[in-house]
């Protein structure tokens, strides 16, 4: 296979071809109509576009064909295409519309309201599924630049977890560079079927799917993410392999098994997030193999596990990742554990992921030096995950920056805890983090999301957390939420800001105390800020 350098030149393998490129409802475009879709529509922005200004494409726009699309148009026509996160809004929205330098913006008729009464300057606004949109296919190629390897191909917006989000600049060679590991890895040909679910304005939708399918010239299923009809997906289009960010592999498991889950062409999953126990249950239940790594929309850390990663770790990182104290900026020694698996140097092995050699593929964040400059400082990058590492270089995530908590004059991580509350089997998701202490310091607080169907109680919970032989006393949760459901954002990572802003106030299901100086748990009936 010729490496490809830019998302021009994977495109332009597959002009003319016959073999099928997307799968959408009853209907199937060939990779010769798919790329005819896209090269006219490059024609037109181009011919719309003002030419004193960059051209900035937005996308506020669905897992679709037409996003699909708008992508490969951007590709062949050299162009910046700004994935805009459907899931914003108001004020919010137009801010980021407006930190992407938008020129024109891409909408549908099921996103198009989003717009009503937002003040968009100089943007001009087409509705893909408007009459008054006809694309027809160009003539000849049209560029508005051809595109070397470091050009910026695509902004995309971080989640924004932990404060505003801030626009990435994706360079072209990332999508082949990307897409060219996981098809090697994997043994992904042209006959097999990606199942893009993941939101098409993230990375992991980018680089872990879409790359996939232009390298190897597989065809793609665009699809909006459901657990329960998951299945029935993989079945009807025939889906070999998928990518995923964040919990859905929890939402898919936390659905009641059936006899014949396994009866499905699923071959691959690959990702990032999921817990430990999701990962080996996903692949016995769909009879598939699950690769979960860690990444960031940055693309300046890599870490990737392989058959010998123990329990709980993430994997090794690429040459240069490493794990730095951020105050005195020197390697934190390796972790330590007692005989029961518990870390007993946290607070000198956890500090945060770093790339010693510096900014790995990260090209910066668009109109925003100041959050660039705080990534990259020292000539390194800092990717604002706590982790800790063991004598032989494994890799265990610990949180973000902001997740410390100090408990009774001792520093705590909230992923090191989220895992061991993961083991509990009626829990489908999880999370951690800080709540003021009435004395002093922080309580930790933890958040759970049953399965399906399953019950726990205060005492059943109580039980759990003391036959966990490696979860310190300091990390039992002093209060425990049994909600109906987290908030998350559009790549299905919990907000934790919003939890620790909400406190002990929670809006719906259960609230457990239990003393500081106790084991046991109760229920609260009213619960206080």
């Amino acid at each position: 296979m010729t490496v490809a350098d830019t998302i021009e030149q994977l495109l332009r393998r597959h002009l003319g071809s016959a073999a099928p490129a997307v799968k959408y409802g009853d209907r199937v475009w060939t990779w010769a109509e798919y790329l005819d879709d896209a090269a006219g529509q490059a024609a037109a922005l181009i011919g719309q576009a003002d030419p004193a200004r960059p051209l900035h494409v937005g996308t506020l726009l669905g897992n679709t064909p037409q996003m699909l699309t708008a992508m490969a148009a951007a590709g062949l026509g050299g162009y910046v295409l700004a994935g805009i996160n459907n899931t914003r809004r108001g004020e919010a929205l137009a801010r980021d519309i407006a930190r992407a330098d938008c020129q024109i913006l891409l909408t549908d008729a099921g996103h198009r309201g989003l717009l009503d009464g937002l003040d968009l300057p100089g943007v001009q606004v087409i509705d893909v599924d408007s009459a008054q949109w006809p694309v027809h296919p160009a003539a000849e190629l049209a560029r508005y630049r051809e595109p070397v390897p470091t050009d910026t191909f695509m902004l995309i917006f971080t989640s924004g977890t932990s404060g505003e989000p801030k626009a990435v600049q994706v360079a072209h060679m990332m999508v082949p560079f990307s897409g060219t590991s996981l098809v090697q890895r994997f043994s992904i040909t042209d006959a097999d079927v990606c199942y893009l679910s993941m939101p098409l304005f993230h990375s992991n939708a980018l680089l872990a799917g879409w790359a996939v399918a232009l390298v190897a010239g597989a065809a793609m299923v665009p699809a909006t993410f459901s657990a329960s009809g998951l299945l029935s997906d993989l079945r009807r289009y025939g889906v070999t392999y998928l990518n995923y960010v964040g919990k859905p592999l929890a939402y898919v498991l936390a659905t009641p098994e059936h006899p014949g889950d396994a009866d499905n062409p699923l071959r691959v999953a690959f990702g990032n997030e999921a817990g430990e126990r999701d990962v080996a249950e996903f692949g016995r239940r769909f009879g598939c193999t699950v690769w979960d790594g860690f990444g960031s929309t940055e693309g300046a850390v890599i870490i990737t596990r392989d058959g010998d990663c123990p329990p709980g770790s993430v994997g090794r990182g690429f040459p240069g990742v490493a794990i730095y104290d951020p105050q005195t900026r020197t390697e934190c020694p390796p972790a330590r554990f007692d005989a029961s698996g518990a870390l007993r140097n946290a607070d000198e092995a956890i500090g945060e992921i770093v790339n010693t050699t510096g900014a790995g593929l990260f090209s910066g964040y668009y109109n925003d030096d100041a959050a660039t400059g705080e990534r990259l400082r020292q000539g390194m990058y800092w990717s604002g995950d706590l982790a800790y590492r063991d004598s032989d270089g494994w890799i265990y995530l610990a949180g973000r920056t902001g997740e410390w908590l100090r408990v009774d004059g001792e520093n705590l991580a909230c992923a090191p805890i989220e895992r061991i509350l993961h083991r509990l089997d009626p829990v489908s998701a999880v999370a951690v983090y800080a709540v003021p202490d009435e004395r002093v310091g922080d309580a930790v607080m933890a958040a759970l999301v049953l399965r399906d169907g399953a019950t726990l109680t205060p005492g059943e919970f109580g039980d759990f957390l003391a036959a966990q032989p490696d979860l310190s006393t300091k990390a039992w949760p002093r209060f425990v939420w049994v909600a109906k459901a987290l908030p998350a954002t559009a790549t299905n990572k919990i907000i934790k800001r919003q939890l620790t802003a909400q406190g002990t106030r929670v809006p719906d299901g259960a609230l457990w105390e239990r003393d500081a100086r106790s084991r046991d748990y109760s229920s609260r009936d009213h619960p206080q800020s």
